[in-house]
């Protein structure tokens, strides 16, 4: 399977979190860029998340009470499917 493009960055840091790095690298065998690379790509992820589930709530608020909003029908019934197991 042919390896995405990749594209370097300079990445100057503090003496004291390089040495952390490098000592974190040498413990499981995996060299530091890899390390930081995952680093980088799961904060990527979780950004992305967070920017997704601000923007649906943002969605939720403006949306509420428009013709948008949940279906009275559907709430009424859902409701009385909830309310049938409630003993």
């Amino acid at each position: 399977m042919p390896e995405a493009a990749k594209k370097n960055m300079h990445l100057p840091l503090p003496a004291d979190l390089h040495a952390e790095l490098k000592e974190q690298s040498d413990r499981p065998g995996a060299p530091a860029t890899v390390l930081v690379r995952e680093a980088v790509e799961e904060w990527v992820r979780r950004k992305r998340r967070e920017q997704m589930a601000e923007e649906l709530r943002a969605y939720a608020v403006r949306m509420t009470g428009t013709g948008t909003d949940l279906d009275e029908e559907l709430e009424a019934a859902g409701t009385d499917a909830l309310l049938e197991h409630v003993p």
